[in-house]
């Protein structure tokens, strides 16, 4: 992933939090033929043991494909928009602007393998559920099924788990610009009409809070 040093995202709580608030990534990987393969998978991520966990159905063929040990990429995306140039303060200036996109990504490298242990699976399953059940009030278990019926989704399904070797995060969010310009993508992006334009802006504005209280903490 080209990263240009002001876009850099290097905090380890910024991408842990994306990754938690995305829920999922794209597992790519290359199957012996030299093709690529790629699943969008709910995920749980473990930096503290460097790895993440995972499950695919045992009726998609991208399973079979991955040799253990093979070089795997997960990328978590999250909320991307277009940004127009007319929002920019500086185009009634000189008009030399043109358009761009935003977004944030985060990119987990390293060693994939296939887990068949219906322990294994079990309790990655556990994980994933306990992880986006916690906070509802009346959160549902695995356990909560009937034991023979979550015994049956489990044979349906395969394990995966990649050992992480490295996490690279970005964030374009129009850093490179003036204060006015960033100002203007953020009122812009406001006034569009999906829910993502206006996760970006509330990113942007975030990103611009923290920099500036990281500028005031430095004085």
């Amino acid at each position: 992933m080209y990263v240009p040093r002001f876009n850099a995202l290097d905090d380890a709580a910024a991408i842990d939090g994306l990754i938690a608030a995305v829920g999922a990534g794209d597992l790519v990987t290359v199957g012996a033929d030299g093709m690529p393969y790629a699943t969008r998978l709910p995920l749980v991520w473990l930096r503290e043991e460097g790895r993440v966990i995972a499950h695919v159905a045992l009726a998609n063929p991208h399973w079979r494909t991955i040799g253990d040990g093979s070089p795997a990429l997960v990328v978590v995306s999250g909320p991307q928009a277009y940004v127009s140039p007319s929002w920019y303060a500086t185009k009634a200036q000189h008009g030399r602007v043109v358009p761009t996109w935003n977004y944030s990504r985060v990119e987990l490298r390293g060693t994939v393998r296939v887990r068949r242990e219906t322990e294994w699976i079990r309790d990655a399953v556990t994980r994933l559920t306990d992880l986006h059940e916690r906070s509802r009030p009346d959160p549902w278990a695995v356990t909560d099924a009937p034991a023979p019926f979550v015994d049956g989704q489990l044979r349906g399904i395969v394990g995966v788990e990649v050992a992480v070797t490295s996490v690279e995060g970005k964030a374009k969010l129009s850093q490179n610009r003036s204060a006015e310009d960033r100002d203007g993508v953020v009122h812009g992006l406001r006034r569009e009409g999906d829910a993502e334009a206006h996760a970006v802006a509330d990113t942007m504005d975030q990103s611009s809070s923290t920099s500036s209280h990281e500028t005031a903490s430095t004085r």
